[in-house]
């Protein structure tokens, strides 16, 4: 006959061990989707202060969850209203078409290869 003490042992000592990960910093799933969640309706409220349409938002948040996004800006937006408030002009510039292609051809034209500096005169080469 087998005693339990040993399996019992194990068990008090797994599940002591695994209620530390808080505590160590690894965050749960649950922990990690609330936190996402709560950013995401924050750019939101944030958007809709600054007198941004929800779809620059969108624009210039894309890894921003759209429906906590939306949530946070339906918010603020009911707050704002029912307390009178009035937002405050965004400080970056809206872009135009132009300027977005612009923008986005200028972020893929990266170039991996270093640059040549020029010698200086009298700099030896050097081999």
């Amino acid at each position: 006959m087998r005693h339990p003490v040993p399996a019992i042992a194990f068990a008090l000592i797994a599940a002591g061990s695994l209620a530390g990960c808080d505590q160590l910093g690894i965050e749960s799933a649950g922990a990690l989707h609330a936190r996402t969640e709560a950013d995401a309706k924050a750019i939101g409220s944030a958007c809709r202060h600054a007198l941004r349409a929800i779809e620059d938002c969108y624009t210039l948040n894309p890894k921003a969850e759209k429906a906590a996004v939306y949530t946070g800006w339906r918010e603020m937006d009911e707050y704002m209203r029912e307390n009178k408030l009035d937002g405050v002009p965004p400080v970056v510039p809206r872009l135009d078409a132009a300027a977005k292609k612009k923008a986005a051809a200028a972020a893929e034209d990266v170039i991996d290869e270093p640059k040549e500096v020029p010698a200086k005169a009298g700099a030896k080469p050097a081999h």
